[in-house]
């Protein structure tokens, strides 16, 4: 069955389809057309889409959705980020899937992927969710274009760095079940404090739905959080019910006990409302047990499998750039890569370097400026150095300008280089690194060490 045909694209979006035509995916990333996708050529201020009509066509696309005239088979409207925004609209109008909404300043993705992953172990082929961090204006409305109208669930993820993003996203969504994972300072060059950004995040509960129709969905929210009254206070005039998760006992769905496995894990007795559950979560930390029970507060309020559930979590992998490991190779053996290049915060580096701290061997780092943190930029990189010394890391590779603070506060207490950028730090870690050690890398997006990761999973640092 095809996910869409030429004439549900232009009733859902307003155009005039050219020919008939049936898409099975959608993109609007050139690159990423395969057989069969309907390609959205998008216009920004530096690109426009239109430009790539052929070559998607060479790839296999089925249609375009296009503001322009083409040749191609198409749905041609007047504005493609308007029509891509509708069919979202669309694809979830359509469907009688629960639909889950996360954001957060920490754990977004993980937890969405973790959510998705419990609720496909337990019913194959019927979970739908965002892919790789689609979380922004045009990532939500194409994650829901993709979305199969016979879904069971949809887990989406949601992002924000201004205040009022997340207030649009929810309308789009119109989740039954939303969650904020955590908040932490991020992005704070936008916000004059913590507490701006937790109301901020808490916008989400603005489009909560019953599941059938109407207010009333559930709100779920971290209890050990310092902002969970305030995000208690964003969700009451829109949930039905209020969810709380977290390791104090006071939360509704709490962690009872907690053991380290052999293998870095942690297993957790928790209580899910008045039951409780035993399970393994497969990747190291305390942050991945606070997500592993907001992902079963959320398994639990769309009605899904809490035992299927605790397996999914178990067998949880690392995602790239969020917590993958691998062996690299290295000159004599073999070294231990954690791969936390995707993004940073200071909430998020301190929660990896406590995960650095479990390994057994020499502990390297390689950390990449924090960005977009505003005034408290220098405070918050200088506030790094107390857990990096309470993990024993070192020698440590500082790269970016930003890092100043750190190697500042780290002088004389640790073995560090500060380097201006990615590429420098390649040619530093290629000499420090050695058979048995394990190193962290982590940092902004924006900052490259996704390049490092690459060339050591290659063998070619």
């Amino acid at each position: 069955m095809s996910l869409w045909t030429a004439r549900e694209i232009a009733a859902a979006t307003g155009g005039i389809a050219s020919a008939d035509f049936a898409a099975e995916g959608v993109t609007f990333g050139s690159r990423e057309v395969g057989p069969n996708d309907l390609f959205l050529a998008l216009k920004g201020e530096t690109t426009n889409g239109h430009r790539f009509l052929d070559g998607a066509f060479a790839q296999g696309a089925a249609g375009a959705l296009v503001s322009e005239q083409t040749a191609h088979p198409h749905v041609e409207v007047a504005d493609t980020f308007a029509a891509l925004e509708a069919l979202g609209k669309a694809a979830r109008a359509r469907t009688a899937a629960r639909i889950i909404g996360v954001t957060g300043s920490v754990g977004k993705t993980s937890t969405k992927e973790a959510l998705f992953a419990a609720l496909d172990r337990a019913q194959p082929g019927e979970a739908h969710r965002s892919v790789k961090s689609y979380n922004n204006h045009t990532g939500v409305p194409l994650s829901l274009a993709r979305m199969p109208a016979a879904s069971r669930y949809g887990v989406f993820e949601m992002g924000m760095n201004h205040p009022g993003e997340l207030a649009h996203l929810t309308t789009l969504v119109r989740p039954h079940v939303a969650m904020v994972t955590a908040i932490a300072p991020a992005h704070t060059a936008f916000f004059p404090d913590e507490s701006a950004i937790a109301d901020a995040k808490g916008e989400i509960f603005r489009g909560l739905e019953a599941p059938e129709g109407g207010r009333g969905g559930v709100a779920i929210v971290p209890f050990d959080s310092p902002h969970r009254d305030r995000l208690r206070a964003a969700a009451e005039p829109y949930a039905g019910r209020i969810v709380t998760f977290g390791l104090d006992r006071g939360a509704d769905v709490a962690a009872l006990e907690t053991m380290r496995t052999r293998t870095g894990g942690t297993f957790v007795t928790a209580r899910v409302g008045e039951r409780e559950l035993s399970f393994t979560v497969g990747q190291p930390g305390q942050h991945w047990v606070s997500n592993a029970l907001g992902v079963l507060a959320a398994v639990d309020a769309v009605g899904g499998d809490l035992g299927m559930a605790g397996l999914a979590l178990a067998e949880l992998g690392g995602l790239q750039g969020r917590g993958a490991r691998f062996l690299a190779p290295v000159s004599g053996g073999e070294a231990l890569v954690i791969d936390e290049s995707y993004n940073a915060n200071p909430a998020s580096m301190r929660a990896t370097l406590a995960v650095l701290a479990l390994e057994p061997s020499r502990k390297l780092a390689v950390l990449g400026e924090m960005r977009e943190l505003g005034t408290k930029s220098a405070a918050y990189h200088a506030g790094l150095a107390e857990p990096i010394l309470a993990a024993n890391a070192g020698p440590l590779v500082l790269v970016g300008e930003a890092m100043a603070p750190l190697a500042e506060a780290l002088e004389g207490k640790t073995d560090f280089v500060h380097v201006a950028d990615a590429a420098a730090a390649r040619a530093v870690l290629k000499d420090m690194l050695a058979p048995g050690d394990a190193v962290l890398i982590k940092g902004s997006n924006g900052v490259g060490l996704s390049a490092l990761v690459a060339g050591l999973k290659a063998g070619t640092l």
